[in-house]
């Protein structure tokens, strides 16, 4: 099997296109916003965009993945873990003791999460919508 480059970084301006081409999740003045904070990376193995993970901070204080998105060709291959992981230590080095993030009950992605160390610590129902997995995790 071949190296792979990989390569995580903030996303800048120039990366704007390449994010909203794939998520439409928010308005382009918030994801504006948050590539302008600092709160989106983005992965490449050599110059091939991989994916990226957006984030924000829940009661202004706690770093909480929004978004963490891979093309399908590359996932279940080990690139979602380094990508989080490379997150978790930039909310460490910035003195970050937890993270969060959510997932829907009906999503394969909690598996992912609790695989990676994340813990349920709540949830929400919304009317007409599947239970919103809230969960956490202590960072060391």
């Amino acid at each position: 099997m071949a190296v792979i480059d990989i390569s995580i970084q903030y996303a800048g301006n120039d990366d704007f296109k390449l994010i909203r081409h794939y998520d439409v999740h928010l308005r382009e003045a918030e994801l504006t916003e948050c590539i302008r904070l600092k709160r989106v990376l983005i992965m490449r193995a050599g110059d091939v965009f991989i994916g990226w993970l957006r984030y924000n901070m829940f009661w202004d204080s706690i770093p909480f993945v929004n978004m963490l998105y891979l093309l399908k060709k590359y996932r279940r291959q080990g690139f979602g873990k380094k990508l989080l992981e490379y997150w978790e230590n930039e909310m460490m080095k910035n003195g970050c003791k937890i993270v969060m993030t959510s997932t829907l009950s009906n999503e394969k992605a909690q598996f992912f999460y609790r695989k990676n160390g994340y813990f349920d610590c709540g949830s929400l129902l919304l009317p007409g919508e599947p239970l919103e997995i809230i969960l956490m995790k202590t960072l060391i």
